[in-house]
């Protein structure tokens, strides 16, 4: 799966921002990781870096939303036990707000033009009937 190409979907940190998710990519994984710390990093953004899966039917399509779907309700499941096991929301809060007192860590250098545009090529190479 690392080497497949990779997308990063960036969106609002808060329901307080109301805006349509931004995609980018294809990349390749490192550089695509990259990206999305050093957006996060500088924007009150969430970012999600997950792989472009190429699926050719939609059988395969179906698959993946059902594996989603059932994932989903595993982890909602797993919250409400977690809840219990980690204490309140207010704990919680308390311990992000002096999270957020404390420096936070320099993100890492954003990648070069030329290095994503040569991971493109790369991406492209991998597709079969892409010819550049």
């Amino acid at each position: 799966m690392l080497d497949l190409p990779w997308i990063i979907t960036f969106g609002p940190l808060g329901d307080a921002d109301e805006w349509e998710p931004v995609v980018c990519g294809p990349y390749e994984r490192a550089p695509a990781l990259a990206l999305a710390e050093v957006m996060v990093a500088e924007e009150a953004l969430m970012a999600v870096v997950e792989p472009l899966l190429p699926a050719v039917s939609a059988e395969q399509i179906r698959d993946e939303i059902t594996a989603a779907q059932a994932a989903a309700e595993e982890e909602a499941a797993g919250q409400v036990d977690s809840a219990e096991l980690y204490g309140s929301f207010e704990d919680t809060f308390d311990e992000e707000l002096a999270a957020e007192r404390e420096p936070a860590a320099q993100p890492a250098m954003p990648p070069s033009e030329a290095a994503i545009r040569a991971g493109f090529a790369r991406i492209a190479a991998k597709l079969p009937g892409l010819e550049r």
